[in-house]
């Protein structure tokens, strides 16, 4: 069956017409190129959204206060509360399966005024107040100098980490910041550290325009005590804070006199829930780019059968002298089917081959061009070139196997009569 004679014969029935054959493999080719091209653009997609989270620790939620909507235990709706130190200790008691509690600070904001002075250089930035922690939740490339540490927690040390943003803003270009101070809010820090982060929502640039200062530090010279602005809460890997975020709500309400059902008191922005809502998105995108693909090529498949079909047909007188010469079933039956998969299967693999250049080309103009929004690295992965090869040779059996049943259903004496 595979020695060189089957081969040849093989190509003298499928270069007998080749127009009928390149028409009919053209399906095949068709089908697997949109399935390697449809696949590769939601994997694009899917890199360009997962992007904007940056390295962003996604199991993760931020929360903060918010008014009370529901009178409890004497007290009227409509009042508000502050996180307190107190409640960071709750949390960790309470609350199986954390991995981060991070108290945070906040000076200033987007629009704010200027906040932040050094020399005849102002600037508006955001000041932040945290914990060593907030760099695993919120990951940053340290460019310069250090992060803050437990030391500076401990000693109440007034250091600063600024961005690559407020550098270009308040030094001059061969500037080096470290050591330098700059004034925030009235109050002097020393710089120890500058660094650069990744886009997480599309504003890269405010991104850089950020101060970190120890939380301790933050509390004792703006006046804060022990009172918290905000958390960040992040959940051990193979625990999801969405499930763990009622648990907090409860020990923060039991702690802040809440009513248990006001679902209004604590606000947040759960951002695993966020990030598994994409993922969802992005496997029913790859179902539906299976479905499409597996539909056009469907369409190739029964072209091929359609032809093998004929093929057999002209092929009838031949087909019963093969058999009246000794010929047995499975030989007819294999030569078809050999036909029908050589035809698929290379058919098939030039479709691959389209597909993987017209990616390269992409990538290429990408590179060339600067990253596209929501859009980045269009690829497929070599699982699914070896399940496109399996589905190619499952598809040319499938295609072959009528064609070859008909062919040794022929009668040798009724084929030789067949004009």
């Amino acid at each position: 069956m595979f020695n060189r004679d089957s081969w040849s014969e093989i190509l003298e029935a499928l270069s007998s017409n080749w127009f009928r054959t390149v028409l009919t493999a053209f399906g095949v080719l068709w089908g697997i190129f949109i399935l390697v091209i449809l696949l590769a653009a939601g994997k694009g997609l899917e890199n360009g959204v997962k992007a904007d989270f940056g390295d962003i620790a996604t199991n993760t939620m931020f929360m903060w206060t918010q008014t009370i909507s529901k009178p409890y235990k004497g007290l009227p709706k409509g009042r508000r509360f502050t996180y307190r130190m107190g409640d960071v200790e709750a949390l960790w008691d309470n609350v199986p399966n954390l991995r981060f509690v991070s108290p945070r600070n906040q000076l200033g904001g987007f629009g704010g005024s200027n906040n932040v002075v050094r020399g005849l250089q102002t600037g508006a930035f955001n000041v932040y107040g945290d914990y060593p922690e907030i760099i695993e939740q919120q990951p940053m490339d340290i460019t310069s100098g250090r992060f803050i540490n437990y030391g500076d927690i401990d000693e109440k040390r007034k250091i600063a980490v600024i961005g690559e943003g407020v550098k270009s803003a308040l030094y001059s270009g061969d500037e080096d910041p470290l050591g330098t101070y700059i004034k925030i809010s009235g109050v002097n820090f020393i710089v120890v550290g500058t660094y650069k982060k990744k886009s997480q929502g599309g504003d890269s640039e405010e991104d850089q325009k950020e101060i970190y200062v120890p939380f301790s530090a933050f509390s004792q010279a703006f006046n804060r005590g022990d009172r918290v602005g905000w958390m960040a809460i992040t959940a051990e890997d193979g625990s999801s804070i969405t499930m763990l975020k009622e648990q907090i709500f409860d020990v923060i309400k039991q702690r802040h006199s809440i009513h248990p059902e006001d679902d209004r008191a604590i606000g947040n922005f759960d951002l695993f829930e966020q990030y598994s809502r994409v993922e969802s998105l992005f496997f029913a995108l790859k179902i539906v780019a299976y479905f499409v693909g597996t539909l056009v090529l469907l369409s190739g498949i029964i072209g091929i059968s359609n032809i093998m079909l004929i093929v057999v047909k002209e092929r009838t007188k031949e087909i019963g002298i093969r058999r009246a010469l000794g010929a047995t079933p499975w030989s007819i039956r294999g030569q078809v089917l050999m036909e029908s998969i050589f035809l698929t299967i290379i058919s098939g693999m030039v479709g691959i081959s389209l597909g993987a250049l017209v990616i390269y080309a992409i990538n290429k103009i990408l590179e060339a061009n600067g990253p596209v929004d929501m859009f980045s690295n269009p690829s497929v992965d070599i699982s699914v070139v070896i399940t496109a090869l399996i589905i190619l040779v499952v598809s040319g059996l499938l295609a072959g196997f009528i064609p070859a049943q008909n062919a040794i259903k022929v009668k040798p004496v009724d084929a030789l009569r067949t004009e």
